[in-house]
């Protein structure tokens, strides 16, 4: 029998409780019908994650007690991904959703020329990562940063692999294919309308590299798709 996950900001010792938030806990008794003693997995979203027994079923406050408590290793992929604020935000959540359960370290979403909404709910992107976490029974969360420009993002230190996908005329025939890359690597993709020009000229002049994510012309939200399993998953699929 699967073994439901919540999320904890903190994770007491073995022997000790803890309460769950009121929707953690209205999830777990009113959802999912969780009575005293069944088992429950519970994450901090920083590699903790513990066995804890249901001591009191409360719809509002379930109260419940560590079996047992393991820090587990970072197993996200060292990826930032870049990519601009959509005009329709749901398919922004939705391609985060599948990076972060995907694996991605961080997400970083992109305000570029083109970019027509700038605003974001940063708690509900935080939460879609959250949700995606638990899904995916990872012990780590994606890191969602705040709207960044693309002057600030090319003027950061960086230490490894910068990359950018665009679809402007001769570049991208000029372009190598995304192949996979086991360190550090950053990857920029742009909003409907793309880049332009100068941000493709601005980002190469700063060490970024252009890469092609295949032959079909791709949304946006689909690019972030395709190159976090391009360099999440080939390293571990078997050749």
């Amino acid at each position: 029998m699967d073994v439901h996950s919540f999320h904890a900001s903190v994770i007491p010792p073995p022997g000790e409780r803890l309460v769950l938030g009121e929707e953690g806990s209205r999830h777990a008794v009113s959802v999912l019908r969780m009575r005293e003693g069944a088992l429950a997995r519970l994450v901090d979203g920083r590699g903790v994650v513990a066995m804890a027994e249901i001591r009191d079923a409360h719809k509002k406050k379930c109260a419940l007690e560590v079996i047992e408590r393991l820090l587990l290793h970072d197993t996200r992929h060292p990826l930032t991904l870049a990519v601009s604020l959509l005009k329709n935000p749901s398919r922004f959540e939705w391609m985060l959703e599948k990076v972060c359960e995907l694996g991605v370290k961080r997400v970083v979403p992109l305000i570029v020329q083109r970019t027509e909404r700038q605003r974001v709910r940063q708690d509900r992107l935080e939460a879609v990562a959250l949700s995606a976490m638990l899904q995916s029974q990872q012990a780590w969360m994606t890191e969602v940063a705040s709207p960044t420009g693309l002057d600030n993002l090319l003027s950061s230190p960086f230490e490894g692999k910068r990359l950018i996908a665009h679809c402007l005329p001769g570049g991208p025939s000029q372009a190598e294919d995304l192949r996979p890359i086991s360190g550090e690597s950053m990857l920029l993709v742009g909003p409907e309308g793309d880049f332009t020009e100068g941000e493709v000229a601005e980002a190469l002049a700063a060490g970024f590299k252009a890469v092609r994510l295949g032959q079909s012309r791709l949304r946006s939200e689909t690019a972030g798709v395709v190159a976090a399993a391009v360099l999440c998953l080939a390293p571990v699929l078997p050749h």
